[in-house]
């Protein structure tokens, strides 16, 4: 029973295995073929220095393979070290705590208040015009209020 041509396995073929995966690694997201590349490199340094068979290159580049993927996800996987969400998409929770002036009278529910240069949309209880009301919630474009 006749296994593999010598040339099939080679460190030459591992290095073109190496160079399609990390060539992969650059059309995909994520980081994932470039461990596997890496693995391939060892292997092929593997082949040129011992005499191993292709049985044995192939389970050596996949053990290879787990260990790189396994020590990747470990170091690389979950960063607690990233910084907390900035907000920066949901400026107008920065208005919650503010006090804004009545523009148009609240009726029903429902007014307007100034803030800076601009009137919002607003809910909260009757207010007229003039009074004085805090920002409490955020909901998309309207602010909810409470009277001061």
């Amino acid at each position: 029973m006749g296994g593999l041509p010598d040339w099939l396995l080679s460190p030459w073929s591992w290095l073109i295995a190496a160079a399609l995966l990390a060539g992969l690694e650059m059309l995909t997201p994520g980081a994932f073929m470039i461990w596997l590349a890496g693995a391939a490199v060892v292997t092929a340094l593997l082949a040129l220095l011992l005499p191993i068979g292709w049985q044995i290159q192939i389970v050596l580049f996949v053990a290879l393979s787990v260990v790189a993927i396994v020590t990747a996800r470990k170091y690389f996987g979950r960063r607690p070290d990233r910084a907390p969400e900035s907000g920066l998409n949901r400026r107008a929770e920065r208005l919650v705590g503010t006090t804004v002036v009545v523009v148009e009278a609240f009726v029903h529910g429902k007014g307007r208040v100034q803030v800076g240069d601009s009137p919002w949309a607003a809910t909260g209880p009757n207010l007229a015009v003039g009074d004085a009301a805090k920002v409490v919630h955020v909901d998309g474009a309207t602010l909810k209020v409470e009277a001061v």
